[in-house]
């Protein structure tokens, strides 16, 4: 699944540099997240880089976009145009 930043987010800029996919971006107020281009990391590393130096623990999964490994996995070669 998507990850999501919620609205407690201090806006420190740890997260988005670390994000290999480009996914995170500064919003209207706080940082968000590309669920496109959201992969957790899969593809790259074990687990989300942006959840491991963020903080105050604001990036959470999002419960309305429910992807398993097998489809963060595609969304990545999709993203990077493997077959």
């Amino acid at each position: 699944m998507a990850l999501k930043i919620d609205e407690t987010c201090i806006n420190c800029d740890m997260c988005e540099p670390e994000c290999p996919n480009e996914a995170i971006t500064f919003g209207a107020e706080i940082y968000e997240i590309a669920a496109d281009k959201c992969t957790e990391c899969v593809g790259h590393y074990d687990e989300p880089q942006c959840t491991l130096v963020c903080p105050i623990d604001c990036i959470e999964p999002d419960p309305e976009l429910i992807e398993d490994e097998q489809t963060l996995q595609k969304k990545f070669n999709r993203i990077y145009q493997l077959s």
